[in-house]
């Protein structure tokens, strides 16, 4: 008989894949190395997954799951910390997140990030803000660098690498569970609509089960001194930071 721990849409999903565990577990390992990210999946990890055991994969694991079944991990039977982020406009001047179907609030981070895991790497920053000059609603874009010191990133736009010239950002932050909190600095051009003026405000943000993106929001005060929100994103486009990668994310984020 089954239990309600039993993750069944698992195991549907392996035998629709004409898989046993055992090859189930080979495809992850094929799967991390076709993905730069080498794991060392098992028959045994997977009867863990499917009993029930583990509830959860490590985000490594999450992401060999996804290219092997073509399915988001969400939707493989797991109960994850942190469900999928979705910031949208509360139609109040403000963002909230959404709630999931079944009632969890995408807030609700209740459990430790996987022991080991490491954000460093190329990321897309997008963030959108209103322009009350202008009345419309802009977006800022950078290729940013982050780099991981135990529970603190460090983050820096790349040279040339953002959607308005020469606009660097800079980020402090740190990673409590699956939240990343912290403060952010963006320094405009001279010659751009902002005339040079320097921004900063804090950020707080969840971070997706695949450890590959992470949604919140921005708070930061205007030129008028209004305290401004809205949305943030940031998104993994390389696990390198070596100097070859930090050249080619060196221009104009699409």
């Amino acid at each position: 008989m089954t239990t309600a721990s039993t993750n069944d849409v698992l195991r549907a999903v392996r035998i629709g894949l004409r898989m046993s565990q055992d090859d189930l577990a080979k495809a992850l390992r094929r799967a991390g190395e076709e993905l730069g990210e080498p794991n060392e999946a098992s028959k045994r990890l997977v009867q863990r997954w499917e009993s029930g055991t583990s509830r959860a994969p490590r985000p490594v694991y999450a992401r060999a799951l996804e290219h092997v079944t073509g399915r988001p991990v969400e939707a493989l039977g797991f109960t994850l910390p942190v469900p999928q982020a979705r910031v949208h406009s509360d139609s109040s001047g403000g963002h909230d997140m959404d709630h999931r179907p079944d009632g969890v609030q995408a807030a609700a981070a209740t459990q430790p990030p996987p022991a080991g895991m490491n954000y460093s790497g190329i990321w897309l920053s997008r963030y959108e803000f209103f322009s009350s000059s202008r009345d419309e609603t802009f977006e800022g874009r950078h290729y940013v660098v982050l780099l991981q010191h135990g529970a603190r990133l460090t983050g820096q736009s790349l040279p040339g690498a953002s959607s308005n010239p020469d606009s660097p950002l800079s980020l402090d932050l740190t990673i409590d569970r699956n939240v990343v909190t912290g403060s952010w600095i963006e320094q405009t051009a001279a010659d751009g609509y902002y005339q040079g003026a320097r921004y900063h405000g804090a950020i707080q943000l969840l971070v997706e089960p695949t450890g590959r993106r992470m949604a919140g929001k921005w708070v930061g005060f205007g030129k008028d001194f209004d305290v401004n929100t809205g949305p943030w994103e940031l998104r993994l486009v390389d696990t390198s930071t070596s100097k070859a990668t930090l050249q080619k994310y060196s221009g104009t984020p699409e």
